[in-house]
C-alpha cells in the first residue's frame, strides 16, 4: 500500500504498522473520550481501508468496551497507552493519533461532541505556552 506509518506504546511493548489513507480526524469531547483520555478530547484518526500489522507485543494488548455503547479503549496491558482497534460494527480502524511515531499528512477534521465538553475547555488558545516543563528553562 501506498501510506504507511508506525507507531508504539509507551513502554515500547507493542509496535504496530499502518498501510493505507486516513479518512477522517476527529477531535471527540464526550464525557467517554474524554475520561478514557484523561484531557480536554480524545484524537482519533478513522479509516474504511487501511491495514494494519502488529509487529510486537500482541501479548499485551488490551480491549475495554463500554456495555451498550461503541465505545471502546484498547490499550497495553503494561504501560496503558492507547492503541488501535477495530470497530465492530463496521470493520473501520480507528487510531489514536498519538500513538504514532510517524509524521501524518491529515489535520482534524473536526472537533466532535462539542455540546459535552469540559466546562475549562474554552478558549484555550490563550493560555500561555511553554517549550518546556514549568519553572524549567531550557
Amino acid at each position: 500500500m501506498d501510506n504507511e506509518v508506525n507507531g508504539k506504546c509507551l513502554c515500547g511493548a507493542v509496535r504496530f504498522r499502518i498501510s493505507g489513507e486516513f479518512e477522517s480526524f476527529f477531535l471527540c469531547h464526550c464525557g467517554r473520550c474524554r475520561k478514557d483520555s484523561g484531557t480536554a478530547h480524545s484524537a482519533n484518526l478513522f479509516s474504511s481501508t487501511a491495514e494494519i500489522t502488529w509487529m510486537s507485543g500482541t501479548g499485551n494488548i488490551r480491549v475495554f468496551r463500554v456495555p451498550g455503547t461503541q465505545h471502546v479503549k484498547s490499550f497495553c496491558a503494561d504501560c496503558g497507552s492507547a492503541l488501535p482497534f477495530s470497530q465492530a460494527h463496521d470493520g473501520s480502524l480507528v487510531v489514536p493519533a498519538g500513538s504514532l511515531d510517524s509524521p501524518i499528512d491529515i489535520r482534524p477534521t473536526a472537533h466532535i461532541c462539542v455540546s459535552s465538553r469540559a466546562n475549562w475547555d474554552d478558549d484555550l488558545a490563550s493560555i500561555d505556552r511553554l517549550d518546556g516543563l514549568p519553572g524549567r528553562s531550557g
